[in-house]
């Protein structure tokens, strides 16, 4: 199966998982997969546990974030754009309930009865829908 090439951020505590690509709080590779790489694959090619990321985008789409990770599973194209945050990146409340999303994500959201969206989480809680 021929390579694709995925552009991949990493930010906060996560930009170690960029080696000698790190540039202070973030990393920015160029990650060669197989294609119909899925985001799992992603994670396991950084050596980065799912637990570890907070907020995640895939194309400037919601795709994960804490307690809610359906995106696992999601196939990955050539020249997509990868955005890992940590767990402590915040982002504003206000903006959640616009965003644009992945199609897994967005029926994870659809099916959870609190959207995923929570003020506090827990280490302990699940992260898949």
């Amino acid at each position: 199966m021929p390579d694709m090439s995925i552009d991949v951020w990493l930010y906060g505590t996560l930009a170690r998982y960029g080696r000698e690509r790190k540039q202070g709080s973030f990393a920015n590779l160029q990650i060669s997969l197989p294609e119909e790489s899925t985001v799992a694959d992603l994670l396991a090619r950084l050596g980065m546990p799912t637990e570890e990321r907070g907020i995640t985008f895939v194309n400037g789409q919601l795709s994960a974030m804490p307690g809610l990770q359906p995106d696992l599973g999601h196939i990955l194209h050539g020249d997509d754009r990868v955005a890992l945050f940590d767990l402590r990146s915040m982002w504003p409340f206000q903006y959640r309930h616009g965003a644009a999303m992945t199609d897994e994500m967005a029926r994870a959201v659809a099916t959870k009865g609190d959207a995923g969206l929570h003020h506090t989480y827990r280490k302990d809680e699940p992260t898949s829908s």
